[in-house]
């Protein structure tokens, strides 16, 4: 009996001390989760339940070199409602007038708001949808709605924001200008200027937003306010001319349309300075409409034809191998060089004639001639010529995809050199720049020998205030001599003023041009597909040229015309006589010691605005942008801006006390 108890009791003393042992461990593990681990599980827990969120910034407006906005990012906005935040004395007083208030902006019933509202609040649904993708003036009018005002804790609001790309000129220059694409795996990539600057200049800093899970893989933000707000990226003015470019753009269109052309480029240049003014790449879709499908002026290498044989004279002019007054024979419009015939458009050719005339008319066995005479003994000096005009360079352009230029040089192994090479290269075949790159060559010619970077920015901002500006680069201060230059623009001139002179027929008593056009065969190869590349490049006016242009369509359709003088040259001429019209020569400046009453007026106002209100925010509607911004930043607060022009609404509303540093937006229109 007594052995019993003793196993009893040992059964009870064993199975108490595991009891005790787990206690400890059970306090043990307690202490240890509260003290010794606690910030690491409550963060854990944290992490499980909330997370930042980034908000995106707005990426940097880009403007043309008159003010005009070309991008801007639209802020957007999705409004929902926490239907377990708001207490029911709050909801039962408001629920009614802000179904009213929502019927009547959305254009619906009020009875079926209120039906699914409180349906929606029975469930304890925490992410009711009121709204999506609202503008700024909408987003504001949904903050005082009922129930709505009393903010995210007693009335529920929930506010996400997004922005969105916008083109106030639509897809007029948008290769240029830029904008995202995205690839089969939604990868995105920027192209032209968003692309080029964007991370540097246009992107702006992201912000934060803590947002905390609600269930069923929803997220509310937790505060009505950022963590971390976004800043804005930098504003970029561009070189555009929004007048030139609509001329420029409906120009290539008219004519790509007349003759069913594939695609075709149009760029204008200041002369001078190597910016850019205007700058059209149009392609057809399967449906036959045009738009901006590629930068072909940037990114599309090709052979030029006839208009290479500018470079082709100033090389032998320039080693004083042949002169304007030269006489070549053209053979009857028919020379053979290893059983490749070159021959001119004229049948019969134009027997012997000078160079000038050669050029004027476009001859192509005339130039051919001349430079086979000249380097058929020596090919790499012809070649060594081009190099000394920068022609084998690529412009070292900030926008990505530019082409690659090619010319054939006899010392390379494989360097596309032939038998032939030297006899089809002084006539536009067997060598291939962009358009862009063509131009410049040009336009150094309009700008006597000074060849200068094409350029697509002037200044960098941060509102009003420069944070970088571009200057002209020259890439080669003297392509060729002061004598060189002026025979070569005298070819220029007569190509448009002589009677016989292939650009003839776009000579005006009006406005003076220069230029060259081109008709180059492609797909050459295949005599069943043969199309044209038809080109114009020059400059206006012809003897003060402050700006150079050039046209380039491909595979205009053959049964309405294929030369350049007939396609190219005509969208040149609208654009220089446009030009003209539109834009006087001379610039006038008014009496800058002539006082005027809208700005004097103007001045009272901001300086009466910026001397009353310290704490209490004024009433900014109808002032300039520049007049705001002063005020506000003297008064300690941060400012956001959205549009352009005046004040037409504000985020904080006049009358309203506010502390130093806090953000306002403003609307401008």
């Amino acid at each position: 009996m007594q052995s019993t108890e003793n196993s009893i009791m040992n059964k009870l003393y064993f199975t108490s001390g595991v009891m005790f042992i787990f206690a400890l461990l059970v306090v043990y593990k307690l202490v240890t989760i509260q003290f010794v681990k606690g910030a690491y599980y409550r963060g854990l827990a944290e992490d499980r339940t909330t997370k930042n969120v980034r908000i995106p910034a707005n990426r940097g407006n880009v403007y043309s070199v008159n003010g005009n906005l070309l991008a801007t990012s639209v802020p957007k906005y999705d409004i929902r409602l926490d239907l377990v935040a708001s207490s029911d004395k709050n909801y039962e007083a408001l629920i009614e007038s802000l179904c009213d208030s929502l019927a009547s902006f959305h254009g619906t019933s009020s009875t079926e708001f209120k039906r699914k509202l409180r349906l929606a609040r029975q469930n304890k649904s925490r992410y009711f949808l009121l709204a999506r993708n609202l503008g700024y003036s909408q987003y504001l009018k949904f903050r005082e709605f009922p129930l709505l005002s009393l903010g995210a804790f007693k009335g529920g609001l929930i506010v996400e924001q997004s922005t969105k790309r916008d083109y106030p000129m639509g897809t007029i220059a948008q290769r240029l200008i830029g904008y995202e694409r995205f690839d089969d795996q939604g990868n995105v990539t920027r192209v032209g200027i968003d692309g080029a600057f964007g991370e540097k200049y246009l992107r702006g800093d992201d912000g934060q937003r803590r947002k905390q899970k609600i269930g069923k893989g929803q997220w509310k933000p937790i505060d009505d306010f950022n963590q971390v707000e976004p800043q804005d990226g930098y504003d970029v003015y561009t070189t555009i001319d929004v007048n030139i470019q609509d001329i420029a753009h409906h120009a290539l269109l008219e004519q790509l349309e007349k003759y069913k052309a594939d695609h075709g480029t149009v760029v204008v240049m200041e002369t001078k300075t190597g910016e850019i003014r205007a700058i059209s790449n149009l392609g057809r879709n399967k449906a036959g409409l045009y738009y901006e499908r590629l930068n072909y002026a940037v990114g599309e290498s090709h052979e030029p034809g006839s208009t290479f044989k500018l470079m082709a004279l100033a090389v032998a002019l320039e080693d004083k191998v042949i002169d304007t007054t030269t006489i070549v024979d053209t053979k009857k419009g028919v020379l053979s060089f290893y059983g490749k015939k070159v021959k001119d458009s004229k049948k019969g050719g134009y027997g012997k004639i000078s160079i000038a005339k050669a050029f004027e008319v476009s001859s192509n066995t005339g130039i051919v001639k001349a430079i086979h005479t000249a380097y058929k003994g020596q090919p790499e000096k012809f070649v060594d010529g081009l190099y000394r005009m920068n022609l084998q360079d690529s412009l070292g352009l900030p926008l990505i995809g530019e082409g690659n230029s090619i010319i054939p040089d006899p010392r390379i192994k494989n360097g596309r050199w032939s038998g032939i090479a030297l006899q089809w290269m002084a006539y536009g075949y067997g060598v291939s720049f962009t358009p862009l790159q063509t131009l410049t060559f040009y336009n150094a010619i309009a700008n006597d020998g000074v060849m200068v970077r094409p350029r697509f920015l002037r200044e960098i901002k941060e509102i009003e205030t420069s944070i970088e500006t571009f200057d002209t680069e020259i890439i080669n201060p003297r392509i060729c001599s002061k004598e060189t230059v002026l025979k070569l623009q005298q070819l220029l001139k007569n190509v448009v003023e002589k009677k016989h002179g292939t650009g003839h027929r776009l000579y005006s008593d009006e406005f003076s041009m220069a230029g060259k056009t081109g008709t180059c065969q492609k797909d050459y190869a295949n005599k069943d597909q043969l199309n044209y590349i038809s080109s114009f490049s020059g400059y206006f006016p012809a003897d003060d040229p402050k700006y150079s242009c050039i046209v380039v369509i491909h595979e205009p359709d053959k049964s309405v015309g294929y030369y350049g003088a007939d396609v190219s040259g005509p969208v040149f001429k609208k654009i220089a006589q446009k030009i003209y019209t539109d834009s006087p020569v001379i610039d006038e400046v008014q009496d800058v010691n002539q006082k005027s009453e809208l700005v004097a007026a103007s001045y009272d106002q901001y300086y009466a605005v910026a001397q009353k209100y310290k704490t209490i925010m004024p009433n900014l509607k109808g002032m300039s942008a520049m007049d705001a911004i002063s005020i506000l930043e003297n008064m300690g607060l941060k400012v956001q801006i959205v549009g352009n022009g005046t004040v037409s609404g504000q985020s904080i509303k006049s009358g309203q006390k506010i502390k130093p540093q806090s953000v306002i937006t403003l609307v401008l229109s």
